[in-house]
C-alpha cells in the first residue's frame, strides 16, 4: 500500500533545533503528503531536552502547509533510564545519539507501521515518498551504505552492507518481532564502540535492505539525483588531514567552504524564522 502520510523521527537535545528547522523546511518544500514528525528527547544528567517552545513553533509551522501535519515532542527519559547504554555514555556524541535505539519502547511510535529516522543535519531536495514506501516485507530496516565504513565493516559475508545510521527507515513491527533494537541497546550497555549507535544497529539488524546512495548522500556536495543530503563530517587530506564539519544552518560556511547556493531559498526562510525558534 502506498502511504500518503509519512512518519518522520528526529532525536536529540535542545541543540538540534536549528538543524531540525532547516530539515523540516526542506521537507515541506518537496513533500505534499501529511507529515507526522516526532522528536525524541531526554532530560537526564545535564542534557537539555528539546524545548516545548521549539516544538510548538515547529508544529504551527508545518500546519500552515497542511492542518493534518504535526510536530510532537516525546520525552523518552524513562525508557532511556530503564536500560542505560552505560559503556557509551561519555563518547564523542551526546547520549541522545542513541535514542533511536529505543523507538520500539515508546508507545506513540511502537504502534506505527514504519518511521523514517533522519539526523538533524539532513536536508531534503526531492520527493521522499518512493523511499518511504519501499517494500519492507520481512525487513527490519532500510538504509544506505556508509561512505567510509562500507570498506572496513562487513556483517553478511564479504559484501558491503555497513549502513550509515543518519537516514534509516524502520519497519517497527518487524523490529519488535525480532528484538533487534533491544539487542542494540544491550550492546551499547555492555561494550564501548566507535560510533556506538551506528555500530550497534549494524550488529543487531540482520534483515536489512540497502537503498541507493541518493537517499543519504554523505559527500560534501549533493549529486544530480540526490534526494536527501546528509551534512555528515567529511575527512579532508589536503593540504593537511582534518575533519570538515559544516552543518546546514551554518549559512556562511555553506557558501564559503562548500560553495553551495541551491539551498538559499530554504536558508532565507530559516534566517527569518530562527529567532522565533
Amino acid at each position: 500500500m502506498y502511504n500518503t502520510s509519512m512518519n518522520i523521527l528526529y532525536c536529540g537535545d535542545r541543540g538540534i533545533a536549528r538543524g531540525v528547522l532547516v530539515s523540516i523546511l526542506s521537507l515541506l518544500k518537496y513533500n505534499f503528503g501529511v507529515l507526522h514528525i516526532y522528536i525524541m528527547t531526554i532530560d537526564y544528567e545535564g542534557t537539555k531536552p528539546f524545548s516545548d517552545k521549539s516544538t510548538k513553533f515547529l508544529d504551527a509551522l508545518v500546519k500552515k502547509t497542511n492542518p493534518k501535519n504535526f510536530v510532537k515532542k516525546i520525552d523518552a527519559t524513562d525508557v532511556f533510564v530503564s536500560e542505560l547504554p552505560k559503556r557509551n555514555m561519555k563518547s564523542y556524541f551526546t547520549p541522545c545519539s542513541m535514542l533511536r535505539l529505543y523507538l520500539d519502547r515508546v508507545p506513540e511510535i511502537s504502534r506505527l507501521d514504519r518511521i523514517l529516522y533522519m539526523d538533524y543535519d539532513v536536508v531534503c531536495r526531492g520527493d521522499i515518498s518512493d523511499f518511504y514506501n519501499t517494500d519492507l516485507t520481512g525487513i527490519e530496516a532500510a538504509g544506505i551504505l556508509d561512505i567510509y565504513g562500507k570498506n572496513f565493516y562487513y556483517y553478511h559475508g564479504l559484501k558491503q552492507d555497513y549502513m550509515n545510521s543518519g537516514v534509516m527507515l524502520f519497519n517497527i513491527p518487524e523490529c519488535i518481532k525480532s528484538g533487534c533494537l533491544k539487542k542494540a541497546v544491550k550492546l551499547c550497555a555492555k561494550r564501548w564502540m566507535m560510533l556506538a549507535d551506528q555500530a550497534a544497529l549494524n550488529k543487531a539488524i540482520s534483515k536489512r535492505k540497502l537503498m541507493p546512495r541518493k537517499y543519504n548522500e554523505q559527500g560534501e556536495k549533493p549529486r544530480e539525483d540526490t534526494v536527501l543530503h546528509h551534512f555528515s563530517n567529511n575527512f579532508k587530506f589536503w593540504p593537511y588531514f582534518r575533519v570538515q564539519k559544516v552543518k546546514p544552518f551554518e549559512i556562511d560556511k555553506i557558501h564559503r567552504i562548500l560553495k553551495i547556493t541551491e539551498y538559499d531559498d530554504i536558508l532565507e526562510k530559516y534566517d527569518k524564522l530562527k529567532s522565533d525558534l
